[in-house]
């Protein structure tokens, strides 16, 4: 056993032998050795985008530990299940640096997995050559990951979808990508299924909106099966944490298409599991990756990159 295998295993031992109370004090006790300045950096970036639980300083409120000491818990086996998919020990030693950064509050191993080479979501050494296919773009925000991708893989794609719910983003979206053809740009939130919604807007950064039952913004939701008739060849994904229903909503381009994926995983405390699983349901063909491209002290920006199995082949 090497010793990517030996720490990750360790670490679910933990899970597993300990009980939720026990977890959670020891997160609480590492998560009190850490500066003070520190700590108010975490309880104000949960404010700003609250995806993981409460953290209230004064009032003791630890929400977000006992939410994940919860889901180690009760999960440790859906870690395992997705260690043993990983592909790379590059994305094996990801998901433990995942796990000891939440477990231990460990800020050394993040940095050892970040991705500093290639662009978000586009590993050229996963994914080298990507040309005459579509691509579609679920959650555009300005069109920075659709100009990552068209400056990876160049020009050479069929077309471009690109879906996103803000109105000043849309218009952004469109000015950004003007220079560029065959872009087709959609107001609409991808969903599982087709209704109204709401704009819930997050007042710290627009990218972060998402959809609601109520307010005065209507949002049309659209999945992908009814919106997208044609064959798909590779789809980001990073909605706020509305990736697992978009993925209910394209399941028969999944069966079908088998595309490249290329999907947000860190938005809330169980799609890092829940969402391969729900891929691996409905299409067995698929070889996952993990990478990191976010900062040392919190695991976000942690994209799950699955592959149908030969692509490879296809692809380069």
């Amino acid at each position: 056993m090497n010793y990517i295998d030996k720490n990750f295993y360790a670490l679910i031992e933990e899970f597993k032998n300990k009980d939720e109370i026990a977890l959670y004090t020891h997160m609480y006790d590492k998560f009190k050795q850490i500066p003070f300045q520190t700590q108010e950096s975490f309880e104000s970036f949960f404010k700003q985008f609250d995806y993981w639980g409460d953290l209230d300083l004064k009032n003791g409120n630890y929400q977000f530990l006992f939410l994940k000491a919860q889901v180690f818990k009760k999960h440790y086996k859906d870690y395992v299940w997705l260690y043993r998919k990983l592909q790379d020990y590059r994305s094996k030693q990801t998901l433990f640096a995942i796990l000891n950064n939440f477990y231990n509050f460990d800020f050394a191993s993040l940095p050892l997995v970040t991705e500093n080479i290639f662009k978000h979501y586009f590993d050229l050494d996963i994914i080298p050559k990507f040309e005459n296919q579509t691509f579609v773009d679920v959650g555009a925000f300005s069109g920075d990951s659709t100009l990552d991708f068209i400056q990876s893989y160049g020009e050479k794609y069929k077309k471009i979808y690109c879906f996103d719910i803000t109105p000043q983003s849309l218009e952004q979206l469109k000015q950004n990508l003007s220079a560029f053809s065959n872009i087709c740009c959609i107001g609409k939130a991808v969903s599982n299924k087709s209704e109204i919604k709401y704009l819930k807007e997050n007042i710290f950064s627009s990218s972060a909106n998402q959809t609601c039952s109520d307010g005065k913004i209507k949002i049309e939701t659209t999945t992908l099966d009814e919106q997208i008739h044609e064959k798909i060849g590779m789809l980001k994904m990073d909605i706020e944490g509305g990736e697992l229903k978009a993925i209910k909503g394209c399941k028969e381009h999944l069966k079908n298409d088998k595309p490249l994926l290329l999907i947000s995983v860190y938005h809330n405390n169980t799609d890092l599991f829940k969402i391969p699983k729900l891929i691996h349901h409905f299409q067995k063909e698929y070889s996952f990756y993990l990478r990191y491209y976010g900062g040392p002290l919190y695991a976000t920006e942690i994209v799950l990159i699955a592959l149908p199995k030969k692509s490879k082949k296809i692809y380069t």
